[in-house]
């Protein structure tokens, strides 16, 4: 017969409460140490970052910007029309390597023709009425200048006579009323001397006057015949200027009106460098900063000689004076990229241009661990920057490698692991 053990039921129950205590504890821990868990940290290719270490030293401030090649002001020679006319034949086109004397076009008007023909026999004519003047004159002159040296020797022959009689009469060879008479006339004569001598004076001033005065028409007309004749000439185009023939937009037939645009010649081998600079990054370009112009051909030294004051489109335009032999290829409207220094930072952290961030900011990058495996996000307060760098003012030390490439996917997560 079985004999009850109560003392049995209680153990076993106690034993059962024991661990359902331990479990709910273990699991309770448990949850709570889960709960403490960080999320796993999102895995990232190593080779599509892009990473560069924190340095110190000199770090040179630059800016860049696309642009072209583009002739110098002195180097340009824009035709315009000088008068209505048209187009009867072009013998020169777009690209031609010119001489100054070249003609590039010729055209044709009625008008300016006749007109030049009718300014040259105008000049003609007023050159002709001034050699008939100056003969008339010179005749007239010598005229006067007969009668006066008639009137001279009458002059001379009375004063001698007035002298011999005075000697005669203080001989008393003559009676006073003879030597007052030949006296009377001496003296009548040297007044008509000094008359005709101020009228010859006074002849010859008028004469060089209406002289001036035909001269004066005939500069005026001939002033006349030679711009006809420019007109004229102009109707044949030249180029003016040994170069290229970069622009002649007309055609046969083409009537043009003064001051039309006819053609374009440059001097190739005058070019500037002309840069799109952004105005976030223009405020600090000053005219004889360096730069340096790549044609993609080669690099061409320069010097910034002007800064538009006025903003385009976010961008300044920056004209740079190229001060070295242009590379094979250079020619006018070239595509180049042109890069302007600043100034040198000497003995200052820095570290390449991140994907975002401008200066004088704070910024947030990823900077690596010691092993490189995982990087953390950090605040970092940036400083001036340049094409390929910024200088850093707080955040990092000399040394830190710091992920630079866009990190936007992960904008919220503060640490990642690389694979």
């Amino acid at each position: 017969m079985d004999i009850a053990r109560p003392e049995f039921k209680a153990q076993k129950l106690r034993r059962m409460i024991m661990w359902a205590v331990v479990g709910v504890v273990a699991v309770t821990a448990a949850t709570i140490e889960i709960w403490r868990m960080k999320p796993a940290a999102p895995e990232v290719e190593r080779g599509t970052v892009w990473p560069d270490v924190v340095k110190r030293g000199s770090m040179l401030r630059q800016v860049r910007g696309p642009g072209s090649l583009v002739p110098s002001q002195e180097a340009v020679r824009q035709i315009p029309a000088e008068t209505e006319a048209t187009v009867v034949r072009i013998r020169m086109l777009p690209g031609s390597q010119v001489k100054a004397n070249d003609i590039l076009l010729e055209m044709s008007n009625s008008q300016v023709e006749q007109a030049a023909v009718d300014a040259q026999l105008q000049s003609k004519a007023a050159e002709a009425e001034y050699q008939s003047l100056k003969v008339k004159l010179e005749s007239d002159l010598m005229t006067q200048k007969a009668g006066a040296a008639t009137v001279n020797a009458d002059y001379s022959q009375a004063q001698r006579q007035a002298d011999t009689d005075k000697a005669l009469y203080d001989l008393g060879v003559i009676s006073g009323l003879a030597y007052k008479s030949s006296k009377g006339k001496a003296d009548e004569l040297t007044t008509r001397n000094d008359l005709e001598e101020q009228r010859l004076v006074i002849n010859k001033k008028a004469i060089d006057t209406q002289l001036a005065q035909e001269q004066a028409k005939v500069d005026e007309a001939r002033t006349l015949a030679d711009l006809k004749q420019k007109q004229l000439d102009a109707l044949k185009v030249r180029a003016g200027i040994d170069g290229v023939l970069v622009d002649l937009p007309l055609q046969v037939g083409q009537h043009v009106q003064p001051g039309a645009m006819l053609a374009k010649v440059v001097e190739p081998n005058h070019l500037m460098a002309t840069l799109k600079i952004s105005e976030t990054q223009a405020r600090d370009v000053q005219a004889g900063e360096p730069a340096a112009i790549d044609t993609h051909n080669g690099m061409i030294s320069g010097t910034v000689m002007r800064v538009d004051p006025a903003v385009q489109n976010g961008t300044v335009t920056v004209d740079v004076k190229l001060t070295s032999e242009l590379p094979k290829g250079a020619r006018t409207d070239l595509s180049v990229d042109g890069t302007i220094d600043l100034e040198r930072l000497d003995n200052t952290l820095y570290v390449g241009r991140p994907a975002f961030g401008q200066e004088n900011s704070t910024i947030s990058l990823f900077k690596l661990d010691t092993d490189g495996k995982e990087a953390t996000r950090v605040s970092v307060k940036v400083g001036r920057e340049s094409v390929n760098s910024i200088q850093i003012l707080d955040g990092l030390h000399e040394g830190d490698t710091v992920i630079l490439s866009d990190m936007s996917r992960w904008d919220k997560t503060d640490r990642i692991r690389l694979d």
